[in-house]
């Protein structure tokens, strides 16, 4: 087997193990390149189905190709789609956007808190009507008890502090000294009650790997990753406000497997982009000790 065939046979295997030992799971796609290779092996892991829903939590402030893209792949791919919002935050306009917070104080609110209370069921969720192509208010209120999340170790510092099946506590906090051993692919996954449970399939894999995998399978991706002419493309998505295109001429998958490869953005991060990281110091520690992605 090459780099490729076991980062995917370790992944479909962690899937399907988070299926058999965790009961309510979903997945959170993100829409971006990660998530949505996370959402491919999963649909391999189950022979073209995905037998749980997908979150995603949607700050009203995405890019509008990725909304377009995540409805677009939802009814051909017959998703089950679940989509929060902290509608609260909104209608108070305490956004960045708005003025009235900083983009920390932003995130923490319409990321992290609209991620804790609607996997808590907490949050009004909707869920897309495959027949109309609507979303309606989903009645069920029954919480998440394990969500399965398409981070990479080598995308940002605190995650690579993660495990591959990762305990928060009843606040969906995490304290990273109380991380589980994984030694020899062996995993933790029996949890005391009320723990909520992280997992993390794509924790090795690296961005040159995505990229790869992507092209090798032929998988769907958002545009926006690839210069439409104006000589940038995007690395990483996010909101509009807080994410910023990079320097590039890349037009397609072995254009940006090129980039990488030949050391171009070696002194760039990927995250470099993400104006919310260079408010948290440079890391996410501080929002994904409080539930964020």
């Amino acid at each position: 087997m090459n780099r490729l065939e076991k980062l995917e046979s370790l992944s479909i295997y962690i899937i399907r193990e988070a299926y058999r030992e965790f009961k309510n799971l979903c997945m959170l796609w993100s829409i971006g390149k990660d998530s949505t290779v996370l959402l491919w092996l999963a649909r391999k892991a189950f022979f073209g189905h995905v037998p749980f829903p997908l979150v995603h939590i949607d700050t009203n402030f995405k890019i509008p190709e990725m909304i377009m893209y995540r409805d677009k792949l939802a009814m051909e791919w017959k998703l089950t789609m679940i989509v929060g919002q902290n509608k609260k935050a909104l209608e108070e306009k305490r956004t960045f956007p708005d003025g009235k917070v900083n983009r920390i104080e932003c995130c923490r609110l319409l990321k992290s808190e609209a991620l804790k209370y609607t996997l808590s069921g907490e949050f009004v969720r909707y869920k897309l009507n495959l027949e109309t192509g609507k979303y309606e208010i989903w009645e069920n209120k029954e919480p998440f008890t394990g969500v399965i999340v398409g981070i990479r170790a080598d995308e940002e510092g605190s995650r690579s502090k993660e495990r591959y099946f990762s305990p928060r506590d009843k606040q969906s906090e995490w304290d990273i000294s109380e991380q589980p051993p994984e030694l020899w692919n062996q995993f933790k996954t029996d949890f005391a009650p009320g723990t909520h449970i992280r997992i993390h399939p794509l924790l090795d894999w690296t961005e040159i790997d995505i990229w790869e995998y992507i092209k090798k399978e032929n998988i769907p991706v958002v545009s926006l990753y690839f210069n439409q002419g104006n000589g940038k493309r995007y690395r990483s998505l996010g909101c509009w406000p807080c994410t910023k295109p990079i320097e590039s001429d890349s037009k397609s998958l072995d254009e940006i497997i090129f980039e990488l490869k030949s050391g171009k953005l070696k002194n760039i991060a990927e995250r470099s982009g993400r104006e919310q990281d260079k408010e948290d110091g440079g890391t996410l520690e501080t929002l994904r000790k409080e539930g964020y992605m």
